[in-house]
């Protein structure tokens, strides 16, 4: 874009759009406004004189009535201060002349000021000042395009920090933001990791919370809560409390300063749990000017107790001679003595303003040196210089400063004053210096024994949660592992019995295969136990997690295996006495159950996550920093409730299934093959205990001693009456048919193989319809049928028990009548003759 290029006359409303034009961006590089700002014309040589008088523009609130004048009074005796001590120095060829011009804190002010400087005064080499962070920007951002730099000691605002936006603009004073890296300094000494904010809702404050987020988050911090307030902060600081946040570091005003430690009174948030950490520019007694709360002073005061206000030095407590040939506490008598002679309040910006001043004169006499170092190479002995080039020079000595003032170490960082902050707490009624922080080294040095906190030690950044593991007790593990041991026993006994006796023609005709299969998954039930009692106190993580898919295979395979033999032995009497085809062996009734079963546990690992959270259980800690909080372990899957849901209507599709075979052979009067009365007890038995403690175990999820305990008595109890319904009676029928006499046996056997022919009897006695010759007729060829149906199934009764008596030929077609009295006697094929041994 072309230069902005014209004569401007001291008229105010051409200067307004001759700065208006600049903050947009059209620099009036070679413009002329009143003063000839082009190029040093008949002063071009004024680098070259000893002993000049060299003007600098001094913009601040000198009004009473204005807004931070108090600042600017106060600060007047350090700038005559400074140049009396540059003059007595001899060490400048140069005196600096101040021009103080009146903003009053006002935007339109200050900008008129601004161009009276201009338009009035003398050509100014640089801008001293700057107090209002509104009237300071609007004019730091025109710098560049007058070739002009400013050196502000009092405006603090962060937004100056922009350097794209104010690149003319420096400050002796820290910003706001100076305080951040202080913080997050001294939160790292005490290691607290965890804090939360509460911040005015203003511009000034945001900013500096902004930029606090962006240095804890780069020193791992946590910022566990964030809370913004514009009138009322005690629904936020309930919040903070609620979060259980310990260290909060705030950004209000005095006035608000107080209603948030009248909150923090009412909630309790003050003493040896929290620590507040507050700016520490507020004037004296600021509580007792700004109480507007319903809290006394003596409350306020407890509350306030042991907070930590952090701002920046604005005295150096060192004992070293600076740049002026004096330790920062000589110039402190000499400025005091200096403002009471004038009968102005101090400043605490006076030591910046006082090190500003010896930067501006060690700034000019850098440029001055280069200046004349150039005229002398000048080949052509016409050396000009213009404003932009001078400009140039000081900006680039500015960001070379390095010196030891009043106030520390003076250095810039992108026109930022790298200086010293200061910590203090409030004890007694007073604050008191605890430490400070060097921004240029990075180094936090606290005074020993001064920083006092409420309790013992510094406060917890939150309540540390202490994991205590609620474990199954050792002693009710060993009871309930005892009995579980006694009941394998038992179906090792059963399982003895049944193999050593399995040629035994009473637990033949029982299935003994069945029966192996049973008492396995009556045992594998019990091993459950022994597995459910394991928790983390007595395997690692990783083995646990294992354990969780184990124990509930073996708990599901000993419930399948036992249930489905039972029912598999009941499906083959049905389909005995109910003319049912059976096509394959019983072993087809197993598998499939097993196939199922497969199935479901395949499907349940692949959409299950491994998982195993641990249930966390608050045990009131009391208002401690630390809590208690026991947990305890148990197995879960993502989809937990789909899958429990799958399970327990599968099994009990499978146990009603179970109940409908027990019904349908309840009639079936042979002991050794009908066990439909006891599997019905087993199932009744089984689904009660099943609800009930399904229930239970899910209500007592927090205490794993009884949820174990009813866990292995369900198992148990159901294990063991199932084994002793099915066994005990055949156990008792084989030692009761050991010892029964011959002839009694005999007897006995032939009246049980009478129940057919008997209730045939019963149903012809009931029946009032049957009449006719063709309904015996086909009655007595259903009797035949059935006849040689036991004929080829019951072959233990027909090839052992009745040869052994005597009365009935192995050929014969009923079992209840000699080939001699039976008029419809008939020899069987040779294929009904062959021995079927029971499985």
């Amino acid at each position: 874009m072309a230069p902005f290029r014209r004569d401007c006359r001291c008229d105010m409303i051409f200067l307004s759009g001759c700065l208006l034009l600049s903050v947009l961006g059209f620099h009036p590089t070679l413009a002329k406004v009143c003063n000839d700002y082009t190029r040093h014309g008949l002063d071009n040589n004024w680098y070259t004189r000893d002993g000049e008088k060299l003007p600098i523009m001094v913009l601040m609130p000198m009004n009473e009535s204005a807004l931070m004048s108090s600042i600017s009074q106060g600060i007047e005796p350090a700038v005559q201060l400074a140049i009396q001590h540059i003059r007595e120095s001899r060490q400048y060829s140069f005196s600096l002349i101040t021009k103080i011009y009146d903003t009053e804190c006002d935007n339109a002010k200050g900008l008129r000021a601004f161009f009276d400087a201009i338009c009035y005064g003398p050509k100014h080499l640089m801008i001293f000042g700057g107090v209002c962070p509104s009237v300071t920007s609007i004019i730091a951002e025109s710098l560049e395009g007058w070739n002009l730099v400013q050196l502000s000691f009092a405006a603090t605002t962060p937004v100056l920090a922009d350097r794209k936006k104010y690149p003319n603009f420096f400050r002796t004073v820290p910003s706001d933001n100076a305080v951040n890296p202080a913080v997050v300094k001294f939160l790292n000494y005490y290691n607290w990791s965890r804090v939360g904010t509460l911040t005015q809702d203003v511009q000034r404050f945001s900013e500096v919370r902004n930029d606090l987020s962006d240095e804890v988050e780069k020193a791992d911090i946590q910022i566990a809560d964030t809370k913004r307030f514009s009138n009322d902060p005690c629904v936020n600081v309930k919040k903070l409390k609620d979060n259980d946040v310990r260290i909060i570091i705030g950004q209000f005003d005095e006035n608000l300063a107080a209603k948030v430690f009248c909150c923090a009174y009412n909630l309790n948030m003050y003493g040896s749990k929290y620590q507040w950490i507050i700016p520490g520019w507020y004037q004296g007694n600021w509580w007792e000017q700004a109480n507007s709360t319903n809290c006394t002073t003596k409350k306020l005061l407890t509350a306030m107790e042991g907070y930590i206000s952090v701002d920046f030095e604005p005295l150096s407590a060192k004992q070293i001679k600076g740049i002026s040939g004096r330790t920062p506490q000589e110039y402190e008598r000499e400025y005091k003595r200096e403002r009471e002679q004038k009968g102005v309040e101090a400043s605490k910006f006076h030591g910046f303003a006082y090190d500003g001043i010896w930067v501006i004169a060690k700034t000019l006499t850098r440029v001055m040196e280069l200046l004349r170092h150039k005229e002398r190479h000048d080949m052509y002995h016409n050396f000009t210089v213009d404003d932009r080039e001078v400009g140039k020079m000081v900006l680039d000595v500015m960001n070379e400063t390095n010196f030891f003032g009043v106030t520390g170490q003076v250095m810039f960082r992108n026109g930022e004053r790298m200086g010293t902050i200061k910590f203090t707490q409030f004890q007694e009624g007073q604050e008191v210096k605890v430490g400070e922080y060097n921004a240029i080294a990075d180094v936090l040095d606290l005074i020993n024994n001064t920083i006092r906190f409420q309790g013992v030690e510094p406060p917890k950044d939150r309540t540390f949660v202490r994991l205590q593991r609620r474990q199954i007790n050792v002693p009710l593990y060993s009871i309930l592992s005892t009995i579980t041991i006694l009941g394998m026993l038992m179906a090792g006994t059963f399982l003895f019995f049944n193999i050593k006796n399995r040629n035994h023609r009473l637990i033949k005709m029982s299935s003994p295969y069945m029966n192996n299969l049973i008492i396995l998954g009556g045992m594998l039930s019990y091993a459950s136990i022994f597995l459910f009692g394991l928790d983390g106190s007595f395997v690692s993580d990783k083995e646990f997690e294992t354990l969780c898919t184990v124990r509930t295979w073996i708990l599901i395979v000993g419930y399948t295996t036992a249930f489905g033999a039972m029912f598999a032995k009941t499906w083959r009497v049905h389909a005995i006495f109910k003319n049912v085809k059976m096509k394959k062996k019983l072993w087809f009734v197993v598998l499939l159950l097993f196939k199922e079963f497969d199935l479901m546990i395949f499907t349940w690992q692949i959409i299950k996550e491994a998982k195993y959270p641990m249930d966390l259980y608050n045990a009131d800690p009391q208002g401690r920093d630390i809590a208690i909080r026991p947990f305890l372990e148990h197995c879960e899957n993502t989809h937990m409730t789909i899958w429990l849901g799958i399970v327990y209507a599968y099994k009990g599709l499978l146990m009603l299934f179970g109940c409908f075979l027990a019904w349908e052979t309840r009639n079936v009067s042979i002991p050794a093959l009908n066990d439909s009365k006891y599997i019905g007890m087993s199932v009744y038995n089984v689904g009660i205990m099943c609800i009930i403690g399904a229930a239970v175990s899910f209500l007592t999820r927090d205490q794993p001693n009884v949820q174990f305990c009813i866990v292995a008595l369900v198992i148990i109890f159901c294990s063991t009456i199932t084994l002793c319904l099915v066994f005990v009676p055949k156990v008792s029928t084989a030692m009761y048919g050991l010892i029964q006499p011959y002839g009694e046996r005999i007897v006995e056997v032939s009246e049980r193989l009478k129940f057919t022919q008997n209730q045939k009897k019963e149903d012809s006695k009931t029946s009032t319809s049957v009449t006719s010759v063709n309904q015996a007729n086909t009655s007595r060829l259903d009797g035949l049928h059935i006849q040689r149906r036991l004929s080829l199934q019951l072959p233990i009764l027909h090839h052992a028990y009745l040869p052994s008596i005597g009365g009935v030929d192995a050929s014969c077609s009923s079992p209840t009548s000699s080939p001699a009295s039976s008029p419809h006697h008939r020899h069987m094929p040779p294929s009904y003759r062959v021995m079927v041994s029971g499985l």
